[in-house]
């Protein structure tokens, strides 16, 4: 990947999955020169407050925007640094792949908390996350990526499917299959690898080296 300069700070946690997309797309993008304040679970970070009201991370600083809506970082960055391009042209297509982010977001992002929660929780949690998983590995078409080439569509879904094991959730064999070689496919990408934080870096394993 190319290396661009960036004057942009990120405030993240290590283990968060909205943290883990943003720091994926950063990678995608190449943008190397740029300040990651990692916080850990349970810090408060009094700059973070004054930055954004809702003290939520990720929280992306670029001069003096601040942004703190996970999609709305994705995007930014992507017509921040436009190659290479990770949302189609098309207003059509675009829409499109908006609305499967936000079902992801809806669906499988938001199962993530229960998944920490307490026994009961995360039993639940994992029972609809093995559900929504495997409607959508039986609707997987033979193309390499969900669309007709790489996007924030599949950097949306890259962070849940590295913590299907850490979290437990097995699909069904024929599913698993499915979903199994498309994971493998993101996670070979070199900026998955520059992705992971240390916290994650522990929650699954990387393709080996061909």
């Amino acid at each position: 990947m190319a290396s661009r300069s960036a004057t942009i700070t990120l405030y993240s946690r290590p283990g968060c999955v909205h943290s883990h997309r943003v720091r994926l797309i950063m990678a995608e993008k190449g943008v190397a020169s740029y300040n990651v304040v990692e916080l850990r679970e349970d810090e408060e970070s009094e700059d973070l407050l004054e930055l954004n009201p809702y003290n939520t991370v990720p929280t992306l600083v670029d001069r003096d925007l601040v942004v703190y809506d996970p999609r709305i970082i994705l995007e930014y960055i992507d017509e921040r640094y436009p190659h290479p391009p990770l949302m189609p042209v098309d207003p059509v297509l675009r829409a499109q792949y908006r609305l499967a982010i936000f079902r992801m977001e809806s669906d499988l992002y938001d199962l993530c908390e229960d998944l920490d929660g307490t026994p009961a929780v995360a039993r639940k949690a994992r029972e609809r996350m093995t559900q929504l998983l495997t409607t959508l590995a039986a609707e997987f078409s033979p193309r390499e990526y969900i669309g007709e080439e790489f996007s924030l569509v599949d950097c949306t879904l890259a962070p849940i499917l590295w913590r299907l094991e850490h979290y437990n959730v097995k699909l069904p064999e024929r599913h698993a299959k499915t979903l199994s070689r498309y994971a493998q496919r993101l996670f070979a990408r070199p900026a998955f690898a520059e992705s992971l934080s240390a916290v994650e870096a522990e929650m699954g394993s990387l393709p080996a080296a061909r």
